[in-house]
């Protein structure tokens, strides 16, 4: 019943009149037909409901007719199953990503490697953390995880934190606090959520100068810049932009042979982690975390959820005795990693050394898919798809967080007709919802970021989306 097609309440009577109309909450409680519900979940959504229907009349939006009809109790069961169901859904459930962004930070950037998801389940009880098993002695938290970096990126110590923000914090605050760090104007960038690398800088207790200009920063520009109260250079992979044409900045080996003369520290926010040795089509010019401690950083932070391939986290390497600084900051503890991403972190890690990345981590599976496979994973939804206008058609798809930005890699999808509103009943669908876009007038359905094994359950969230095309 819609409030604005009645009389609304104009006095006090009226409104008195409205809300004896309310059911109360016991008499909902006692309703045959919700019987079958939670009733901690029950009495809440009751709750709420009613006092939002209160305020309704309150507000002189509801007058008696209205709140009789609402509270009917058949009415009154319906919208409180809705709102029972909507309450008892976990808010971080899984979801199918048919969006073509493979590292898609709205879903979770990397999908874990099964070897992972066993080890985070397993670790979610007791589990080894800070004891050493042999002895049983206190123990670091991070020494496996640390023991694998080491292996591949040949640093010489490794720490983990929450993210890469702190890492890069975490980094300024133990080797540039109270002291100058140089940086290029063109590095100073902006990431996710406002956060800029100036604040980053300020936030950290360092004094930053910015040197060079948008486009381009010289060695001279550094080297003028230095003096005694500098710290360290500080190199900034601009991962969410790219700035093309005359443009020009130095690399982390020029900056580490001038700084043999200067003596500050060259640190490097390298971002993205890259960390595999086989090249991947569309991301041969990201830069490799190997190659920045190879051309001599003294310490290089990145994400572990990107191209790395696992939870998030922020990792550093590099020189043992500066990651043991960064260990011994009070601002570590703050920002340190909880048993379960070290275990999936350990998990993935040990693909990365000794096991098949491509194939056994989804990022770099689902990155390195070749055109071939991408046409006939959509030819198999198109074909689960029949009666739907289902076309398979070329796309562009990216990989998303930062890495190689702006630049698509080819791929196929499936289109069908339909806007925004179908957009929302696929992320409506239950029991697992399915995340695409519109192009060209039409939902597509990106084979990139999809499983050949999620393929039949993706096809079920579209016909629950398309109900009248599909029966």
């Amino acid at each position: 019943m819609v409030a604005g097609l009645l009389p609304m309440p104009t006095s006090e009577s009226d409104r008195s009149r409205a809300l004896r109309h309310l059911p109360a909450v016991d008499q909902i409680l006692r309703d045959e037909r919700l019987l079958a519900l939670p009733r901690a979940i029950l009495r809440r959504e009751a709750r709420a409901w009613l006092e939002e229907l209160r305020a309704g009349v309150l507000a002189g939006r509801l007058d008696a007719g209205a709140v009789a009809a609402l509270g009917r109790p058949e009415a009154c069961a319906d919208v409180l199953r809705q709102r029972c169901a909507a309450a008892a859904r976990p808010r971080h459930a899984r979801v199918f990503n048919a969006t073509g962004i493979v590292l898609h930070t709205g879903l979770g950037r990397a999908p874990l490697a099964d070897a992972a998801v066993a080890a985070l389940v397993a670790a979610a009880r007791y589990a080894v953390v800070e004891v050493d098993p042999a002895t049983g002695a206190r123990d670091q938290r991070e020494t496996a995880v640390a023991r694998l970096l080491v292996d591949l990126t040949g640093a010489g110590g490794a720490l983990v934190v929450n993210n890469n923000a702190a890492a890069t914090t975490l980094m300024l605050a133990a080797l540039g606090e109270g002291r100058e760090v140089v940086v290029s104007r063109g590095e100073l960038v902006e990431i996710g959520g406002g956060f800029r690398m100036p604040e980053v800088m300020r936030r950290a207790g360092c004094t930053m100068v910015e040197v060079g200009t948008t486009n381009r920063t010289h060695e001279r520009d550094f080297t003028a810049a230095t003096g005694e109260r500098t710290a360290a250079w500080l190199k900034v992979h601009p991962s969410n932009f790219r700035i093309e044409g005359f443009a020009g900045v130095p690399s982390v080996a020029d900056l580490v042979r001038l700084a043999a003369a200067e003596g500050p520290l060259v640190l490097e926010d390298l971002g993205s982690g890259l960390l595999g040795q086989a090249p991947i089509p569309g991301l041969e010019h990201e830069p490799r975390v190997q190659d920045s401690v190879a051309a001599g950083a003294h310490v290089v932070c990145f994400s572990g959820d990107k191209l790395l391939g696992g939870p998030q986290c922020g990792i550093l390497v590099g020189r043992a005795d500066l990651i043991a600084r960064c260990r011994a900051h009070p601002l570590y503890r703050a920002l340190r990693c909880d048993k379960l991403v070290l275990a999936a972190l350990e998990a993935t890690l040990a693909i990365h050394r000794d096991g098949e990345p491509l194939r056994d981590v989804p990022t770099l599976r689902l990155l390195s898919a070749p055109p071939a496979v991408l046409r006939a994973r959509s030819e198999a939804l198109a074909e689960l798809l029949p009666g739907l206008g289902a076309e398979v058609v070329a796309s562009d798809s990216f990989a998303g967080a930062g890495a190689n930005p702006a630049r698509p890699l080819p791929s196929f999808a499936v289109a069908l007709p339909g806007g925004d509103a179908e957009l929302a009943a696929l992320r409506a669908a239950r029991p697992v919802a399915v995340f695409a876009r519109v192009e060209g007038g039409r939902v597509q359905l990106d084979a990139r970021t999809l499983h050949d094994e999620d393929l039949a359950a993706v096809a079920a969230a579209v016909r629950q989306a398309w109900p009248a095309k599909a029966s």
